[in-house]
């Protein structure tokens, strides 16, 4: 009878991993979209002034990272949650 409720435990938790990862691809492709914001805005700074703003430079690298970790997730390489559910990455 316990094997029963750790098999429906271990179901319950997959239906709400599912629910985490439709959330995060839709998070994935938001990130997508503002990496190609970043990307014309270093090309018009670069363009421009001929140095790429530092600001976006290290938010590009955590944006980067973020990607990484949501991967991670989607691919069952973690179970640590991204950002919105932890920390940005530095």
């Amino acid at each position: 009878m316990t094997q029963h409720g750790n098999e429906t435990s271990t179901e319950n938790n997959i239906w709400l991993r599912g629910g985490f990862m439709i959330l995060l691809g839709i998070l994935y492709s938001l990130a997508g979209t503002v990496l190609l914001v970043v990307a014309v805005l270093q090309f018009i700074f670069v363009l421009l002034g001929s140095a790429p703003n530092t600001r976006l430079l290290t938010f590009g690298r955590s944006l980067g990272s973020y990607v990484q970790q949501i991967v991670n997730f989607q691919s069952f390489n973690t179970e640590e949650k991204p950002f919105p559910f932890n920390d940005w990455p530095s």
